[in-house]
């Protein structure tokens, strides 16, 4: 089953690199356009292009082609988790039961590896509050005595 995995796998890449090979060797629809405005003449600027050439047809069945490995690879890796001896033998995830690496942390020290050797968080004392200085009063002005 593995070499078949992996042949469906070269496939697909072989695949998809020719389609995105060929979609770049195409011409355009709107391509020639610009040419039936003066230089040139195009055979139809709106109408219908005509019968699909060698190039599209061959894109269509590359895509047809990707689309089938696409879903063979599908079937494979679910027929995986379905065989026995692998998991619970159920497909979905959903009705699987949580594993140890889904649970949530554990916490006190004596679950942690190492925990013991590290010292302990220094409590921070607030610092004093700052008095803040009574307002300054002017100087008592003495009067002079009137004469």
């Amino acid at each position: 089953m593995n070499w078949m995995t992996n042949l469906v796998v070269m496939l697909q890449i072989v695949t998809a690199l020719v389609m995105i090979g060929l979609v770049l060797v195409q011409h355009g629809k709107g391509a020639d356009m610009g040419a039936s405005f003066g230089s040139g003449a195009s055979g139809s600027l709106f109408g219908a292009t005509g019968s699909a050439n060698f190039l599209s047809r061959s894109t269509a069945v590359c895509a047809a082609i990707f689309f089938a490995c696409t879903l063979l690879l599908a079937y494979i890796s679910n027929e995986r988790m379905m065989r026995p001896g692998q998991g619970t033998g159920t497909g979905s995830i959903l009705e699987r039961p949580a594993t140890a690496a889904s649970a949530p942390p554990a916490t006190g020290a004596a679950q942690i590896p190492g925990a013991a050797e590290v010292p302990p968080p220094a409590t921070v004392t607030p610092a004093p509050a700052v008095p803040t200085p009574a307002p300054a009063t002017a100087p008592a002005v003495a009067s002079e005595p009137a004469k």
